[in-house]
């Protein structure tokens, strides 16, 4: 039991770091390079979100 909570944790925590990362990354583009995508800064975290959490 201990053994899953701590698994458990593990999985939750490397997940946030991995969302994290994106949000910096994404929060890290000028108004130019979200216009040079064609994309939209909400858009492209709500994506993040998914990808990591599914």
């Amino acid at each position: 039991m201990i053994n899953n909570l701590i698994a458990y944790a593990h999985d939750r925590i490397e997940k946030r770091r991995n969302f994290n990362r994106l949000a910096n990354e994404i929060a890290s583009l000028s108004q130019r390079d979200l216009a040079d995508l064609r994309a939209d800064r909400g858009e492209m975290l709500r994506h993040a979100y998914k990808k990591v959490y599914g």
